[in-house]
């Protein structure tokens, strides 16, 4: 059995992952947590029968130790990604790592480069190439079905709610904090294209910007918290009294307060980050971007990033030579529509977890990874690093205005470092 130590015991480390070894113990056992929140860290060590000296209020204390166990996850903030995880190579640890690697690309592609030198696993969490759905996606393609894809439109419908909770009020609505919009929700996604389309990308250009989750669109009437006596409270579908105050113990309401206590929920909206009005936080990420991408084969692709979407999801369209196929992540449908005129209509086998299944499948792949070192899984540490990079160059094209030539994007970051 593996024994793991986890760095970051927030939404992903407790329940995407920290649930695979409660479900499987006879595969992975937590022994030891680094969290700085003392809730969080007693609630995780309880849950899975921490030792009191295997529990650290930081990872740096976790870290000074000796080699603690065979594998670190590491699921910490995005801008304390580059450290541990780097100083975990160095011990000698096998790393999941929560994804973006790094708000820098300097230091994604350090580690990346650290990972190889060291011959360790670096598995970046880019947990939908683990997924069914886009499995099943990745062998239509290669088995040359719709023929050579020619063009993709490709959108990643955030979702309302999602963009709300976690990108105006959470932890990832301000870049100077955390990430970029396009690294941190759309990394899945440049990671998808690359690999779907099987080339390196060669031009980036991208537009975007905040537009609508601010002061100048507050309502008349609207107020600091949602709880301040807000005239519009009522008729807002953003009213964190209507989204946080129930006793769900499902995401997002558990990222608000672990307890399904109401008194304490109140509380958590009244002086926490997420009973702020959306109008009137500190968030500067985008709310809408586009990107347009030149691969090496000369597919095109049409990419957009949109908070404006009922359902939370991606939808596609990939145009092949022979035919095309559309998709939906929420339906759980495959369309391919072949120029002969035969329509073919797959859903998917599904899988309990989050991601449709994908973060199980993630784990599942990441213990093969450790118990047999010839199993060869979906990506690498450098593939996703060169992933990250379409990400990055994004989000220069969006500030500069210029187009992005990614050789010369990569030559640039060779003679910084």
């Amino acid at each position: 059995m593996i024994k793991a130590a986890l760095l970051g015991a927030g939404n992903r480390g407790m329940f995407a992952y920290g649930s695979y070894a409660l479900d499987r113990p006879n595969e992975i056992q937590f022994v030891a947590i680094a969290e700085p929140n003392t809730k969080k860290r007693e609630k995780f060590a309880e849950t899975h029968g921490i030792e009191e000296d295997m529990q650290f209020s930081n990872w740096e204390d976790l870290l000074d130790n000796p080699k603690l166990c065979d594998v670190l996850l590491v699921c910490t903030q995005d801008r304390n990604h580059y450290e541990p995880t780097m100083k975990a190579l160095d011990i000698g640890y096998d790393i999941l790592l929560e994804k973006p690697m790094s708000p820098n690309p300097s230091e994604t592609l350090e580690m990346a480069e650290k990972a190889h030198q060291c011959n360790q696993i670096l598995t970046v969490c880019h947990v939908l190439r683990y997924s069914t759905f886009f499995s099943e996606l990745k062998s239509i393609i290669d088995d040359n079905k719709i023929g050579d894809i020619m063009s993709i439109q490709w959108n990643e419908n955030v979702g309302y709610y999602h963009q709300a909770h976690s990108f105006v009020r959470g932890n990832w609505r301000n870049s100077t904090e955390s990430s970029s919009m396009i690294l941190q929700k759309c990394s899945h996604d440049m990671d998808m294209l690359q690999w779907l389309i099987g080339e390196q990308c060669t031009k980036v250009s991208s537009f975007g910007s905040l537009s609508y989750f601010n002061e100048d669109n507050a309502p008349e009437g609207s107020t600091e918290r949602c709880t301040d006596g807000c005239a519009v409270e009522h008729e807002c579908p953003y009213s964190a009294l209507k989204w946080y105050h129930n006793e769900k113990t499902t995401w997002p309401v558990n990222v608000v307060e672990l307890t399904p206590d109401l008194d304490m929920r109140l509380k958590a909206i009244k002086e926490g980050p997420y009973g702020r009005c959306v109008y009137r936080s500190d968030n500067n990420v985008v709310d809408h971007q586009v990107a347009n991408l030149l691969f090496e084969n000369g597919v095109t692709v049409a990419f957009t990033m949109s908070a404006f979407t009922k359902e939370q999801g991606r939808t596609f369209q990939l145009m092949g030579t022979k035919g095309e196929i559309i998709g939906s992540t929420t339906k759980n449908e495959i369309t391919i529509k072949y120029f002969s005129g035969k329509e073919e209509v797959i859903s998917p086998a599904q899988v309990q977890g989050g991601h449709g299944g994908a973060d199980t499948m993630i784990m599942r792949d990441f213990v093969k990874q450790i118990n047999d070192k010839t199993y060869k899984s979906k990506t690498s540490a450098m593939e996703s690093a060169k992933s990250h990079l379409i990400a990055f160059a994004a989000e220069e094209s969006r500030l500069s205005g210029e187009t992005i030539s990614m050789d010369e994007y990569m030559n640039q970051l060779k003679q910084l470092n």
